[in-house]
């Protein structure tokens, strides 16, 4: 839907694009992280974990939108999400 005009606090209400970061040591492959996402950034990969898990690997980190779904509901804590103004994984 194209608007017209743009609304006062347009810059307020934009979102900001996010950044995955997936620890492949702390990953068990149980794809959590996947069904959980909405927008369908991540999917399960061939490669496997030094442990010998199939990992979760980013498909299309220009669709998220760091709402932190997956970051939430990993058990393992292996998954974290930053917003693209705050570009430093550490």
């Amino acid at each position: 839907m194209k608007l017209w005009r743009k609304p006062f606090d347009y810059a307020d209400k934009a979102t900001t694009r996010g950044r995955v970061y997936i620890d492949n040591d702390r990953c068990k492959g149980c794809g959590y992280c996947v069904e959980f996402c909405p927008r369908e950034v991540l999917k399960m990969g061939t490669e496997l974990s030094p442990k010998g898990y199939n990992l979760a690997v980013i498909q299309d980190e220009s669709k998220c939108l760091a709402c932190g779904f997956c970051e939430i509901i990993c058990p393992e804590f292996a998954i974290r999400v930053s917003t693209a103004d705050n570009n430093n994984p550490g």
